[in-house]
This record gives C-alpha cells, sequence and structure tokens, in this order.
C-alpha cells in the first residue's frame, strides 16, 4: 500500500495543476433545432485572449438555420440583436462599427465553424454579460451568460 501513495501525490499534483492553469478557449456547438450546448461560460481574467471557437454540428444552410456567437453586456443584447438584422447575412447580422458588440462569429451553416478572439481586459469584473446568436429569431432561445472570474 505504501509503494502506490508517491504515485497518488504525483498523480494529484498533475491534476491540480492542470485545474489551476487558465484555460483561455472554449468551444461551443449549435445545432438545427436552435440551440447551443452551453448556456455560461466562464473567462479567466489572466488570460490576454480568449479564443471561442464556433461549430454548427446541424445539416441545414447558413441562410437557412446560420448560426453565429454575439458578445455583449446583457442590457444592449436585444438592442445588438434588433440592429443585427437590419444588417443582413452578409454582416453576419452584426451591424457595423456597432460599439456595444464586444466579440462576434461569422454566421455559419451546418458543418462549418468560425472562432473569434478578444481580450478579457475588455471586460469588467461584476458587469452582467451575454452571448446569442443574432440570426433572426435566434436570440430569445440562443443564448447564455458569460463571466469574468479571478
Amino acid at each position: 500500500m505504501k509503494a502506490w501513495k508517491p504515485a497518488l501525490v504525483l498523480i494529484l499534483a498533475g491534476l491540480s495543476s492542470q485545474v489551476m492553469a487558465a484555460d483561455c478557449s472554449v468551444e461551443i456547438s449549435s445545432n438545427d433545432a436552435m440551440q447551443f450546448d452551453k448556456s455560461s461560460i466562464s473567462v479567466p481574467a489572466s488570460c490576454k485572449q480568449f479564443t471561442v471557437k464556433l461549430k454548427h454540428s446541424g445539416k441545414l444552410a447558413k441562410n437557412i438555420m446560420g448560426h453565429n456567437w454575439v458578445l455583449s453586456k446583457t442590457a444592449d443584447m436585444q438592442g445588438v440583436a434588433s440592429d443585427g438584422i437590419a444588417a443582413g447575412l452578409d454582416k453576419s447580422y452584426v451591424k457595423a462599427g456597432d460599439a456595444r458588440v464586444i466579440a462576434h462569429t461569422k454566421v455559419i451553416g451546418g458543418g462549418e465553424s468560425d472562432s473569434i478572439s478578444f481580450a478579457p481586459s475588455k471586460l469588467k469584473a461584476g458587469d452582467s454579460y451575454s452571448f446569442f446568436c443574432s440570426f433572426p429569431g435566434h436570440s430569445g432561445i440562443m443564448k447564455g451568460t458569460l463571466q469574468l472570474t479571478k
């Protein structure tokens, strides 16, 4: 029994160092049923850049069931989504130059993916942030929260 204790200590030490290391990226999947596979994302404040990789696991084309990933303050979400509709598909349903948008991917269709990186320094601790899909009619269902963590 004593022989495995040092090995166990080394294994646990390795696991704790992995847990303590900041994960500065996340993968989020979307589908033809207008769903993200995550409802919340934590962004470590220690990251210089945070990358979101969006995948579309469905089969439908982007003009029919396209999805993007848009980040804004929660209070700005509805306005960003509404203004994005007028921007159209060719602008990924995001109004050009919209200062309320912190980051966004392009609209993707089934089998496609896109990624975006942003500086967590753009976020303020204690503020409320939401991510959502700005494809017309999707933001009411396809949304989640994003939180800056220490």
